[in-house]
């Protein structure tokens, strides 16, 4: 249980002078994901795949409703690799100041355009959910099926050339039981909620296997070709489905 009461070494230093807003933003989120990663009984795989430096775009399969795999993404990130991810977050998040200030101080940025480039262009790791809030939000019947992926990432990745390192997470599915999906697109275009059977997590087994990167052979130029990006897109998504499977297939439990 000692790492449980493990306190970031740069805190340490300054341990007497903490401040409020670090103790707000920094030591409780890192001990809460220390708790979450015992509780889950974590797996990591594949770590030394996400680079030590520069820009990568991190694309996870997104489910659980809750966002725990986006954050506990950062945490392992930060573990493993020493380095803060990005999270592209829906600007729902950012509607108030209530919950925008939380969210940027926990590295959670409103999901545009203008605010990935930035990221990349300043070396930073992104982490980008290419089903959105179609993949979080699904039914529990349909867990670990992909949804359709959005292109933004291919293009992001074309113009910039960046690397993308698909990544799947196994267990949030079974951690968060969600109902159905409820849709207000009559009232706001693309407002999708949850309809959630638990709020307590369930103690499911998790794992994050971080894959191969992937460098696509093209010129930024290619981000144009709507065609190209639409099949580079599929491309992803399905080896991110078969190695979804394949986890699927060793698993011996869920709890």
């Amino acid at each position: 249980m000692k790492k449980l009461f493990e306190i970031p070494n740069d805190v340490l230093l300054n341990i007497k002078n903490l401040d409020k807003e670090t103790i707000i933003y920094r030591v409780l989120p890192h001990f809460f994901m220390e708790i979450m990663h015992l509780y889950f009984r974590l797996e990591v795989e594949g770590a030394k795949n996400i680079p030590r430096s520069g820009a990568a775009i991190i694309t996870p399969n997104h489910s659980g409703y809750s966002g725990l795999d986006a954050m506990l993404l950062v945490h392992e990130i930060s573990t493993h690799r020493k380095r803060l991810a990005r999270v592209l977050t829906h600007h729902f998040f950012f509607l108030s100041k209530v919950t925008s200030i939380p969210a940027n101080k926990l590295g959670f940025i409103e999901a545009t355009m203008k605010n990935a480039l930035n990221e990349i262009k300043k070396k930073n790791l992104i982490i980008l959910f290419p089903e959105g809030e179609y993949g979080n939000f699904k039914p529990t019947t349909q867990r670990y099926r992909l949804q359709e992926f959005k292109r933004g990432f291919i293009r992001m990745a074309l113009q910039t050339q960046t690397p993308i390192v698909p990544t799947v997470v196994i267990g949030a599915e079974e951690t968060h039981i969600n109902l159905s999906q409820l849709s207000f697109s009559k009232y706001l275009r693309g407002f999708i909620l949850p309809l959630p059977l638990n709020v307590i997590p369930l103690p499911a087994r998790w794992k994050i296997r971080f894959l191969d990167p992937i460098h696509l052979p093209y010129e930024p130029e290619a981000a144009n070709d709507r065609e190209l990006v639409h099949e580079l897109a599929e491309m992803v998504q399905e080896e991110m489905q078969q190695v979804l499977n394949e986890e699927l297939a060793r698993r011996d439990t869920i709890y």
